[in-house]
């Protein structure tokens, strides 16, 4: 895009402006070196300002207004050294170049805007939505972070837990291990102890009567000689316990007590007989 033919004069304005601020400023001083740069100081100030407000940076009053501040501070430097050289034109020359300059690119400006170019509140709205977005997809990045870190946290925590665990399984182990090894020792250092007890819940092994061997017979039992008999004679119960003690079956004591009570019944002496032997069998199983 060409530009305006006013910001060519503007520029030529704004050069030659510098450079007599320049020199009316340094001599002013009196300074030398010193005294020029607070002449390029102003100079640098003012092309600044313009800038700023070329490019609309800040609120619309604040570039103009520093413009006009700065630009009538070096008109006002300028006519107290033409008051100094007691030169009426050259306190009033100095500062015209100045503020024509300043007036110039009032002008010029805005001819160097683009007539298209977005508004102030339409480029701040567009910055906002912007920023927000920005800030959402930081905000979204943030939690993210946040999320993933307290999963990191987490699967720590599960972790220590796991070593945890299977430090103390271990520790078990290597404890049953030692003890089964200590067990293992002392079995075979004192066998005779842990030796295998008899079972005595069974009946002991009796002698093998053979079929020619009769069964010992109980001492008869002499016949009642008065009335008095039936009372002396054993009861039932007491000849089946002696007939179990010195029998091996129960066939066998049932035939000796039928032999000595005849008028018994057989099944009465079958059963005290039968009584009589686990009676018999459980006292050698608590005492054997």
């Amino acid at each position: 895009m060409s530009r305006p033919r006013v910001f060519y004069g503007a520029v030529a304005l704004a050069g030659l402006s510098l450079v007599w601020s320049a020199y009316a400023i340094t001599d002013l001083m009196q300074s030398g070196p010193f005294g020029l740069s607070v002449a390029l100081a102003g100079d640098i100030g003012w092309l600044t300002v313009l800038w700023a407000q070329y490019r609309r940076v800040g609120p619309r009053w604040a570039a103009p207004t520093a413009g006009w501040v700065i630009a009538l501070g070096v008109g006002l430097l300028l006519v107290i050294h033409g008051v100094q050289e007691n030169s009426t034109a050259q306190a009033i020359a100095g500062p015209f170049v100045v503020l024509v300059g300043k007036i110039v690119w009032e002008f010029a400006l805005p001819a160097l805007r683009d007539p298209a170019a977005l508004t102030p509140e339409q480029q701040a709205e567009i910055n906002t939505v912007i920023r927000d977005s920005e800030h959402a997809a930081r905000l979204h990045d943030a939690r993210r972070d946040r999320a993933e870190r307290e999963a990191q946290a987490a699967i720590e925590r599960i972790q220590q837990q796991a070593r945890i665990t299977a430090a103390r399984d271990r520790a078990d182990f290597e404890i049953t291990l030692e003890r089964l090894e200590m067990r293992a020792e002392i079995d075979r250092r004192s066998p005779m102890l842990f030796a295998p007890i008899a079972n005595t819940d069974h009946d002991p092994e009796q002698p093998a009567i053979s079929p020619s061997t009769p069964p010992p017979l109980a001492p008869p039992v002499p016949p009642p000689s008065s009335a008095n008999a039936d009372r002396e004679q054993p009861s039932i119960a007491d000849l089946a316990r002696d007939h179990v003690a010195i029998t091996t079956t129960n066939a066998d004591a049932v035939t000796a007590i039928l032999a000595a009570r005849p008028d018994a019944d057989r099944q009465s002496v079958a059963a005290a007989v039968r009584r009589a032997r686990r009676n018999a069998d459980g006292m050698k199983g608590g005492y054997g």
